[in-house]
């Protein structure tokens, strides 16, 4: 803590912020990790899996999968309605001729009209109630094929997406488990996180910077089936690509993502000192991580935050990381026009993300369960990480009836 309190104080004197530009030591660029330069002088390491003996992505579909041409097809219909005051109404219209609503009756949006002004011409009963004008009316109407994905098939991919602090070697049992089942893996480091470059300017680690380094990611490996696993602030690039390219997203996970609410950066928090400070408070930022982040902070918790990588990165892109999270249109009607099925993983001991964010998410969306388990927290995937794996499997296979 003395070497950071030193460092912290030389880097106020000199105008230098501490690690700001070189990313971490490098490794080795063997073993399944690749290094691709999404623009120039921006490079992110990427952990890509291609399992061995398995057969290639078919140009066309085989004949047995054109017998079963309608399974797993689900026909998605819904129209939402978004009010002035930010209310949302969401019907599932389906195929019936009534519609199935989910939220109140549009007449329980209505308001009287206000008192002393008289009706309008031919509206002789006082106090009659008039509808709201919407202000954003959008009709979903898709029909998707949603199949098992096993490991042998050619076509499918799974993606894994970190958050804030992280880097991809958080996914280390989940990367290891899919891989010995047949499946192609793929996994980024952010910009400025674990291995990847980490530019020297602020603006370099917006949303919408890095959710172009994802974008750039996923057209490089995307087949035909691809499945986002996103944690945390991960989440949101893959709700972000999932919106753009919802003919190639298969499916999604989400662990401990939060509700469907629009990024905005908080105007008090400690991430807006300057990156001397931080640096200086970094033994106690990352103590406090380690005590909210897991359920138990014992010499085991300790270790995988060291061998996950764990909020281990500069206070230079700890603090543009964080002060970047604007993204206004992720709002509840973004989430809502989401066609693609969602499984919602929440640690219960989570105290960054309470569980009611992740119950309103699960409301929102068209096609989503949620899974709550006891025992974990921010880091589940490294407390739990057989129940992990056991739950993004059982997803992953997972077809409707």
């Amino acid at each position: 803590m003395l070497t950071s309190i030193t460092d912290g104080f030389l880097c106020c004197l000199l105008g230098k912020t501490p690690n700001a530009v070189g990313p971490l030591d490098s490794v080795d660029s063997g073993d399944g990790f690749t290094f691709l330069e999404v623009k120039p002088g921006r490079i992110l390491r990427i952990r890509h899996n291609i399992p061995k003996n398995r057969p290639e992505f078919p140009q066309e579909d085989p004949p047995e999968e054109e017998e079963l041409a309608n399974r797993g097809a689900v026909h998605c219909k819904r129209r939402i309605t978004l009010y002035r005051n930010g209310q949302l109404l969401i019907e599932n219209l389906g195929d019936a001729k009534t519609p199935e609503r989910q939220n109140p009756d549009p007449a329980e949006l209505e308001t009287p009209d206000p008192a002393g002004i008289p009706p309008k011409d031919g509206a002789t009963t006082p106090g009659k109630r008039r509808k709201r004008k919407p202000k954003k009316v959008v009709t979903v109407d898709c029909q998707k094929r949603i199949t098992s994905c096993k490991g042998t098939h050619g076509d499918v991919v799974l993606f894994f997406i970190h958050g804030v602090g992280g880097s991809l070697d958080i996914w280390k049992e989940q990367l290891e488990f899919f891989s010995q089942l047949g499946y192609e893996v793929v996994a980024p480091d952010l910009a400025g996180h674990g291995c990847s470059s980490a530019p020297p300017v602020a603006a370099a680690y917006t949303f919408y910077a890095l959710a172009e380094d994802m974008r750039a990611v996923f057209k490089r490996y995307a087949k035909k089936r691809n499945i986002l696993i996103g944690h945390s602030y991960g989440v949101s690039f893959c709700t972000f690509l999932a919106h753009e390219y919802p003919q190639l997203v298969h499916k999604v996970i989400m662990i401990n993502g939060g509700g469907p609410t629009a990024l905005e950066p908080s105007l008090c928090s400690i991430f807006n000192l300057p990156p001397c400070v931080l640096h200086c408070l970094s033994p106690c930022l990352a103590w406090s991580f380690l005590k909210a982040g897991f359920a138990r902070q014992g010499a085991k918790e300790k270790q995988l935050l060291k061998e996950g990588n764990a909020f281990n990165v500069s206070s230079f892109v700890l603090r543009a990381t964080m002060s970047g999270q604007y993204w206004p249109e992720g709002d509840e009607l973004y989430h809502a026009e989401l066609a693609v099925p969602v499984l919602l993983v929440h640690g219960m001991h989570d105290k960054f993300v309470p569980v009611e964010e992740d119950q309103r998410m699960a409301e929102i969306l068209l096609i989503a369960f949620l899974k709550v388990i006891d025992e974990g927290s921010h880091m589940v995937m490294l407390e739990c990480p057989d129940t992990v794996n056991t739950l993004l499997h059982e997803f992953v296979l997972w077809e409707p009836d």
